[in-house]
């Protein structure tokens, strides 16, 4: 017997792969919606998996903000740009994508390393090099304008399913 606690609630990490994990989801939906409304799908799988249904890893990541200002903070036309740079033609190393996109070396740097603490772009070791990559196939952002519905709403447009 042991004296280490045991906790029967899964947590975060639990169900979804960590930051060095060679499985991540296909798709990293960014979205800028109400805490209630974006944790309504994990809080139903964690759910079904507490009542013994097994569970399928995650297709889809979010990274939520409640306020689409945070997001617009974050995702700057800079950085969009630098994502999909990241996504399209992986370069070997920052210096290589600064170049790439004309930019400074250490500002390329500030944007990849902020975008890292959400776990958009991670980076590999490659020699004394780090190389960016999004190990996402898709990049989804998603706002949401107008009156809120609630979810149980026929007339809610927002669409919380993973994505097949």
């Amino acid at each position: 017997m042991t004296n280490e606690p045991t906790n029967p609630h899964p947590t975060h990490d639990d169900l979804a792969p960590g930051p060095d994990d060679d499985a991540h989801p296909d798709v990293l939906r960014i979205t800028a919606l109400p805490a209630e409304e974006a944790h309504a799908e994990s809080r139903d799988r964690l759910e079904r998996w507490e009542a013994g249904e097994e569970i399928e890893p995650a297709r889809t990541r979010v990274v939520n903000f409640e306020d689409r200002t945070q997001l617009r903070r974050l995702l700057t036309p800079r950085r969009e740009e630098l994502l999909e740079a990241v996504m399209t033609d992986p370069p070997e190393s920052i210096r290589a994508l600064a170049d790439q996109l004309g930019r400074d070396v250490r500002d390329v740097h500030d944007d990849l390393s902020l975008l890292a603490d959400y776990r958009i772009v991670h980076f590999r070791e490659a020699g004394r090099a780090k190389q960016p990559f999004v190990p996402y196939e898709t990049v989804r952002i998603e706002v949401e304008f107008g009156p809120r519905h609630s979810s149980s709403s026929s007339s809610s447009t927002s669409d919380n399913r993973a994505d097949a």
